[in-house]
């Protein structure tokens, strides 16, 4: 039970060091790399069920931590990137990653797309490989060792 309490504490920390971070970076790219990690995410295991989409966008749209951007213009991006994922997902992912890796230079920037992706992978309770993997690879985009999240 304690293991527990302390992710739940960690994922509670990382929510408000999250949303401070991402209040400096309110900008396109910002926004594009938000939404393409939490697209990566949804279909982590190589689809996405309506339900899984209609679940993960009404998250982001509701999140306390990406608040800063207008819903509407997270929901277009999201939607974006899954439709992309969708049609076909290694096309998808590509796009995904690269606007993922536009923040490359700005680590700071990176780090809290990270946080965005662990936060929207651990939302259900279950943060399973699939996720850990889709966020190994935008932490390898942005040039941050996946080990400094202990990924």
């Amino acid at each position: 039970m304690a293991l527990w309490d302390q992710l739940k504490e960690r994922a509670a920390d990382m929510s408000a060091t999250a949303k401070t971070q991402v209040g400096k970076f309110k900008n396109k790219d910002f926004a594009n790399a938000s939404m393409a990690v939490c697209a990566l995410i949804a279909a982590a295991d190589g689809t996405i069920t309506s339900d899984e989409k209609a679940k993960t966008a009404g998250f982001i749209t509701s999140n306390d931590v990406l608040s800063i951007f207008p819903a509407g213009e997270l929901q277009e991006r999201f939607t974006h990137y899954a439709g992309k994922l969708e049609a076909d997902y290694d096309f998808g992912k590509v796009e995904a990653i690269q606007a993922i890796s536009k923040l490359k230079g700005k680590p700071d920037a990176a780090r809290a797309v990270i946080q965005v992706g662990i936060i929207i992978g651990g939302a259900d309770g279950d943060f399973d490989e699939d996720e850990k993997r889709a966020v190994r690879e935008a932490c390898n985009a942005v040039g941050i060792a996946p080990t400094e999240f202990d990924l």
